[in-house]
């Protein structure tokens, strides 16, 4: 009995598996004007000379210090 009940189980999560994995939500869907303006502003970024270092600055490392150990 408990093989048949095993067996139904296994057969009706596979199914609702199944018909789970063709839902999608309705707003989903290649909208090539919205694509060309994410491109436009991601080339904007990239041009830009305000978030880039200039190529000549040095690099600090920071200084670590151990913290003393109470005796």
């Amino acid at each position: 009995m408990k093989k048949y009940m095993m067996i139904a189980f296994t057969l009706a999560a596979l199914c609702g598996a199944s018909t789970l994995a063709e839902a999608r939500p309705p707003t989903v869907m290649n909208s090539p004007g919205y694509d060309a303006r994410l491109q436009e502003s991601r080339k904007a970024l990239g041009n830009s000379q305000t978030a880039t270092a200039p190529a000549n600055a040095t690099v600090l490392k920071p200084k670590h210090s151990k913290k003393k150990q109470p005796n």
